[in-house]
Order: structure tokens, then C-alpha cells, then sequence
């Protein structure tokens, strides 16, 4: 399984060029960073992966997931995983609950609020489950908000600046955390960012105007 990026450019409709004839594969269980400035496109790639891509752009190049070409498929169908700066929890639904939502529609019933307390489980946060996201800490709604969404089995995981709003230690923490989870879903995993101390150790960034090198 890998995400193919092929001469992929993004465009704005009144024809300004974000950029161009980016080619990329990301691997199974790899992880890779792209940085760059406020405005180079970073976001709105993850946008075009994801099928979310604003009105006001337009993309061309093939993207492929698994072998699948992802152009033509809705968002829905993508089996893309986002992560962003903001948890993005359910306000109004507990934390099982936020973990329920994500489940495939295959699992019903009671099982879904029993593979949502086991997910809390295994991240040591079983006393959470009856919580609303207002009532825990921005470090469990983060580890909460991880979880919802491996538990909806992407087959790529994108992040766009997804430490941003967590203080230094909490950061450093919940990096670690997160490269852990990767590695047990072992899935593609493409992230964006402007701080370098978010790239894992001894992986693949690319920096503007996207140079791939080694980081770590």
C-alpha cells in the first residue's frame, strides 16, 4: 500500500500556480514531511488527497492510493484519514461516542460502544468514555481525536500541523504518541508543517519548493 503523488501542480482559478509537478510515493508505514511557507499549498494538497479541494483551486496529476486513482472517487470513498490543528471533537456527543461515529458501518449495535471502550482502553483512558470533549484535557481530546480516526481504518493518514496547539512538553509527548500508533497501523502517513521539531526522526521532509532529503 502507498500514496503516489504524480506530476500533481495547484492552481487558483484566476490562474496563479501554488505549484507544480510535484512526484512523491509514500510507503507503507512511512511517514513523510512537507514544509513550507503560509501560502505554498501545503494544506490545500492535503485538501486534493482528502477530496476536499476548495472551489477556488484546481489541481491536475494523478494521485493513487493502494493502486486506485483517487481523482474521480468522493471524499467519502477515499478511505483518507485527517488529522488537523483543532480536535475537531463532537461537542454534543461523549467521548465514546466520538469514537462510535468513526467505526465502519459494518460494526452495529453494541458493538460499536464496545470497540470504542476498548480503544480507550488500549490508550489508557477508560475513565474519559462518559466525558464530554469540554470536560478533558487539549492533550486526551488530541489522543481522542488520533484515535477517531484510525478507528475508521484510513488507508493513509494525512496531518496538517497537528501539534500546533499543544504546549512544548505536551508536544514533545504526543509526537512520540503519534509516531507509535502509525507504526502499529502501518499505513502511508504524509504531514504539514513550518516546525521542523515535528519531523520523526530519521524520515523523509521536504522542504520548499519541496526538495526531497533525509531528516533526522
Amino acid at each position: 500500500m502507498s500514496l503516489c503523488l504524480e506530476n500533481l501542480a495547484i492552481r487558483k482559478n484566476n490562474g496563479d500556480t501554488l505549484f507544480s509537478a510535484l512526484t512523491m510515493t509514500v510507503e507503507k508505514g512511512e511517514m513523510v514531511t512537507l514544509m513550507g511557507p503560509s501560502g505554498c499549498g501545503k494544506s490545500t494538497l492535503l485538501d486534493a488527497i482528502a477530496g476536499h479541494l476548495s472551489p477556488e483551486f484546481n489541481y491536475s496529476g494523478v494521485i493513487t492510493l493502494d493502486g486506485m486513482k483517487l481523482d474521480s472517487l468522493p471524499a467519502h470513498k477515499r478511505q483518507v484519514g485527517i488529522l488537523f490543528q483543532d480536535d475537531l471533537l463532537f461537542p454534543h456527543l461523549t467521548v465514546w461516542e466520538n469514537l462510535a461515529f468513526a467505526l465502519p458501518d459494518s460494526i452495529r449495535g453494541a458493538e460499536r460502544k464496545d470497540r470504542s471502550l476498548l480503544a480507550l482502553k488500549h490508550i489508557s483512558l477508560t475513565k474519559l468514555a462518559n466525558s464530554f470533549p469540554d470536560q478533558i484535557s487539549g492533550g486526551q481530546r488530541a489522543r481522542i481525536a488520533l484515535t477517531r480516526m484510525l478507528l475508521a481504518e484510513p488507508k493513509v493518514a494525512l496531518f496538517d500541523e497537528p501539534y500546533s496547539k499543544l504546549d512544548k512538553d505536551l508536544r514533545a509527548q504526543f509526537r512520540r504518541w503519534v509516531a507509535e500508533q502509525l507504526k502499529q497501523a502501518n499505513i502511508p502517513s504524509l504531514m504539514v508543517t513550518h516546525d521542523k521539531e515535528d519531523i520523526p526522526e530519521g524520515s523523509r521532509c521536504l522542504n520548499w519548493p519541496w526538495e526531497s532529503k533525509n531528516a533526522g
